[in-house]
């Protein structure tokens, strides 16, 4: 029998980088949220996780990538949550309030909240694009479960386009005033929010 090795696989240093990017990522996300992006520095974020602002380098090269790659695992987010509704039973409608409900949540949460409290406008030219090309995937996730909906007939909405910006104007706020100290939690908050906004998309009888 060998000793176990004291040195570190590659897979557990990968494993270690990977764990040390999400915490300068989960750090970034929160006090943008709560500064504003322009109002924190680099140098907030390696404080706030007890390292110097070279150690932040190490992961991200500027502030910018810093934003990109926070909003980009909110994205994410909200992309595997479509992928989520897209696979379960039921009608359009039960889809759509699922992917609604999961949004509504995604956005309370630390970097879904980056998503809709960071201007996009701070981002540089270059990191432009391939944000554009998530977020246009998110709205049209959004737009599909709605169609599937309207044309099972288990909901009824004559302006499909409108509709969709209404339920994302109405699922984004909720990122700006929800207090996680509050009497609801972001679930049940989420729940009663989809609930409201589905009666108004109940076929006409």
């Amino acid at each position: 029998m060998t000793d176990a090795s004291p040195f570190r696989t590659a897979e557990q240093k990968e494993a270690e980088r990977a764990a040390k990017r999400e915490a300068v990522l989960s750090a970034a996300a929160r006090m943008f949220n709560e500064r504003g992006f322009a109002n924190t520095s680099l140098d907030d974020v390696a404080a706030q996780l007890g390292v110097s602002k070279r150690t932040i380098y190490h992961y991200y090269p500027t502030k910018d990538r810093v934003l990109l790659e926070c909003l980009k695992k909110g994205l994410g987010q909200l992309l595997d949550a479509a992928d989520q509704a897209r696979v379960r039973d039921g009608s359009g409608r039960d889809r759509l309030a699922y992917f609604l409900c999961r949004y509504a949540v995604i956005t309370m949460e630390d970097f879904g909240r980056c998503v809709i409290r960071t201007g996009v406008e701070q981002l540089k030219a270059e990191s432009m694009p391939e944000y554009r090309t998530l977020k246009r995937d998110i709205d049209a996730a959004m737009g599909e479960f709605l169609h599937e909906a309207v044309k099972d007939g288990s909901v009824a909405c004559e302006n499909e386009k409108l509709a969709v910006f209404a339920l994302a104007g109405a699922l984004n706020w909720p990122a700006r005033w929800h207090d996680p100290e509050g009497a609801l939690s972001k679930e049940e908050i989420a729940g009663q929010l989809v609930e409201f906004l589905m009666q108004g998309l109940n076929p006409r009888t």
